[in-house]
């Protein structure tokens, strides 16, 4: 079956790849906001992620929404939009402090504590099991044979009851 108008088969499919190309556009730009908005904290002292914050009446959650949107709408990099935030609101807006300098040794710092104490322990459990106890000057000589068997039998009648 042949088209009976090529030009109008055209422009209908021109359409359709339209619609699809745009639904697919704001798919991302509605996952980015998802993301971006789960990275960032709400500013109104509720401790939530933005997107999650239900303090009733929250008078900061839907403006830094509508800033997000905008910063999105006009096509910043997820990395401006992070500092745009950071630079308004400061670094406490970030739900992750950032990887680098300062913050990626708090990080780092606490597990590095953690192995060397746990070695530091094997080490000297090590080093008191491969100790040879040597008899010091005027101990006592070890007890063997009849003389054991006699402080047994007296350790027996001081413990019952």
């Amino acid at each position: 079956m042949r088209p009976r108008n090529p030009s109008l088969q055209r422009a209908l499919q021109l359409t359709l790849l339209f619609l699809l190309v745009m639904t697919l556009l704001g798919a991302d730009q509605d996952s980015r906001f998802q993301r971006l908005g789960h990275r960032l904290m709400c500013m109104c002292s509720c401790n939530q992620m933005l997107l999650e914050c239900n303090h009733v009446g929250c008078p900061v959650s839907p403006v830094m929404r509508k800033e997000l949107a905008e910063y999105l709408g006009r096509g910043d990099s997820d990395d401006l939009v992070m500092q745009a935030f950071v630079q308004k609101y400061g670094p406490t807006v970030l739900l992750a402090p950032p990887d680098t300098g300062f913050n990626r040794t708090a990080w780092i710092m606490p597990y590095l504590a953690l192995i060397l104490g746990i070695g530091a322990v094997v080490l000297i459990v090590r080093s008191w099991k491969n100790r040879q106890l040597r008899p010091s000057e005027g101990s006592v000589p070890p007890v063997s044979g009849a003389e054991l068997d006699r402080f047994r039998e007296q350790a027996r009648k001081d413990t019952e009851v």
